[in-house]
Parts: C-alpha cells; structure tokens; sequence
C-alpha cells in the first residue's frame, strides 16, 4: 500500500515522503491518526508540485541548518548530576535534559530530534548524542555527565 506521509514517522520516512508499507500498519494505524493518506494519481500529483515549491525554500534552510551543525561542533557541554558512589547517577540523564543544556548555550532544538546513544544516561562519563537539525543535515555532539561537587 502506497502512502504520502503527513509527519515524520520515527524508523519509516519524513513528511511528505512516499512510503510503501503493509494495510493493515496504513489502514489501522497511520491513516486513523493523520499520520498519512493514500497514494491517489491526484494526491501525488499535488505532492510533486508541492515539492517543486519547496526546493528552492528548503535551501536556505539546509544552510542554516548546517550553520547550526558547524556552531554545535565546537561547543564543550557538561551536564552536571548528583551521584552516588561509583559515580552512579542520582535519577538519569535524558534527551530533554541535553536539549536544556543546549538552549543554555543558546541553541534552541526540541527534544525529539535528540537521540542519545544507549537511551538514558545511569552514570557519569563522556556520551555521545545524534541530533537531526534536518532530513539531510545530521550532527553529532559529545557531552560531559559530571558529578557535582
């Protein structure tokens, strides 16, 4: 079954991307909650000249989002957190913790596009983060779990 995403669809596509998937995922789960809609000759005709629109928008865009990549590069974030012995997190350390260390630096990204490798971070040391600033701009940081003093 052909569809024309309406968002992003985490491990499926971005918006506005043609996906082909089984009907049962599209009929009960994409379609119902707007997700996507059906592939019709009409729909993706708009989709095209939607896109052709867009391309000359999503440049300017790619440029900054590479300028966002270039600035984040050479940022030095630390996260402190309380810890225990063995320098055991108190709680843990999350996407959106990261994402407020960042807008502290004075780069705005929503949590959502914050990966984290391994999830959640149990103790302190040096992390790795994936953040998608756009579809075709994907950057990477290293961080800093540091425990209080």
């Amino acid at each position: 079954m052909e569809l024309i995403l309406k968002r992003d669809v985490e491990n499926l596509g971005f918006s506005d991307d043609l996906v082909t998937v089984k009907k049962g995922f599209g009929r009960n789960y994409l379609i119902p909650r707007g997700y996507a809609i059906m592939a019709t000759p009409s729909a993706k005709k708009e989709l095209e000249e939607k896109l052709k629109q867009r391309a000359f928008k999503e440049r300017k865009v790619i440029e900054e989002a590479e300028a966002l990549n270039e600035k984040l590069a050479g940022l030095d974030i630390k996260i402190t957190a309380k810890t225990g012995e063995a320098e055991k997190l108190f709680g843990s350390i999350n996407n959106a913790d990261l994402a407020a260390a960042l807008e502290k630096e004075g780069i705005s990204i929503d949590k959502k596009y914050i990966a984290i490798a391994g999830g959640v971070i149990k103790r302190a040391g040096q992390y790795d983060a994936t953040i998608r600033f756009h579809r075709e701009v994907i950057g990477n940081l290293t961080f800093d779990v540091i425990p209080e003093a």
